[in-house]
C-alpha cells in the first residue's frame, strides 16, 4: 500500500518499504521463491569462488583493491552512495569477468573509456506469424557488447522490468543484429501485442559501460 513517512528502503520487522512510481511503499515481507535454477547457481557460484579468492590474495594486494575501490562509488539508493570496499570492487569486476568467460584477475584494473554503443534502436516484426526481434546496429559491435532482456510485459508498461543477460550483440547483417534466438531461449516467442524491454552495454576488464534501452511491441502478423 501508499505510505506517507520519511523516505525508506527495505526490510523493518515484518513491513519492506521502497520507492514506487507513485510514491512510497509498504507491503508485508515474504520469503521469495527460490527456484535455484542453472542460471541463479551458476551465478552464486561464481560470488562465492571469487569472495574465496579475495581472502586467498596477499595483504599488498587486498590493500591495492581497497586503494581503487575508493574512487568507486556504490549505486545511489535513497540520494546516497558511498566508496566500495576492496572486496566489492574485486567481486564486481571479476563476477563480470567470469560470468562472459573471460580470465578473473588479481589486481584491479583502470577504468576504461568506453567508445559510443553500437545497437541504437530494437524493432520487432511480424511476417506471417514468423516474430523477429532485431537491433538496429550501424556499427561492428565487437565482441564486448551485451544484450540483456525480460519477460513480454502488457504494452501499457513503460518503466524497466527486471533484466536478464541474453547473450553477446551478433554480428550485424545489413545494420541489423538479429537476436531472436537469444530472447526466444530465454523467453520463448513474445505474445502479439506484447511490449518488449531490452538493455545494450559493453564490458572491458570486468567494467561494464552505462546502459542504453530499448523497447518496442510485437506487431500484428503482415
Amino acid at each position: 500500500m501508499k505510505i506517507i513517512d520519511v523516505p525508506q528502503s527495505g526490510k523493518c520487522g515484518l513491513f519492506v518499504s521502497f520507492q514506487g512510481r507513485n510514491g512510497l511503499i509498504r507491503r508485508a515481507w515474504v520469503v521469495g521463491s527460490n527456484p535455484q535454477t542453472a542460471s541463479q547457481l551458476s551465478v552464486r557460484t561464481i560470488l562465492a569462488t571469487e569472495a574465496q579468492r579475495f581472502d586467498a590474495l596477499t595483504t599488498a594486494q587486498q590493500d591495492a583493491w581497497t586503494t581503487a575501490a575508493v574512487n568507486v562509488q556504490s549505486r545511489s539508493r535513497l540520494g546516497q552512495s558511498g566508496p566500495l570496499t576492496g572486496l566489492q570492487l574485486f567481486t564486481k569486476l571479476n563476477c563480470t569477468l567470469r560470468t562472459f568467460g573471460q580470465a578473473a584477475i588479481d589486481a584491479p584494473s583502470a577504468q576504461p573509456q568506453f567508445p559510443a554503443l553500437a545497437p541504437a534502436n530494437l524493432v520487432i516484426t511480424n511476417t506471417g506469424g514468423v516474430i523477429a526481434l532485431r537491433l538496429t546496429t550501424p556499427a561492428d559491435p565487437g565482441e564486448n557488447t551485451v544484450v540483456t532482456g525480460s519477460t513480454p510485459q502488457h504494452s501499457g508498461v513503460r518503466s524497466l522490468p527486471s533484466q536478464r543477460v541474453l547473450g553477446t550483440v551478433p554480428a550485424p547483417v545489413l545494420g541489423s543484429s538479429d537476436i531472436t534466438a537469444l530472447y526466444t531461449a530465454r523467453y520463448g516467442v513474445p505474445p502479439v501485442g506484447t511490449r518488449i524491454f531490452v538493455q545494450c552495454f559493453q564490458h572491458q576488464d570486468g567494467w561494464q559501460s552505462l546502459r542504453s534501452t530499448f523497447n518496442a511491441v510485437v506487431p500484428a502478423t503482415v
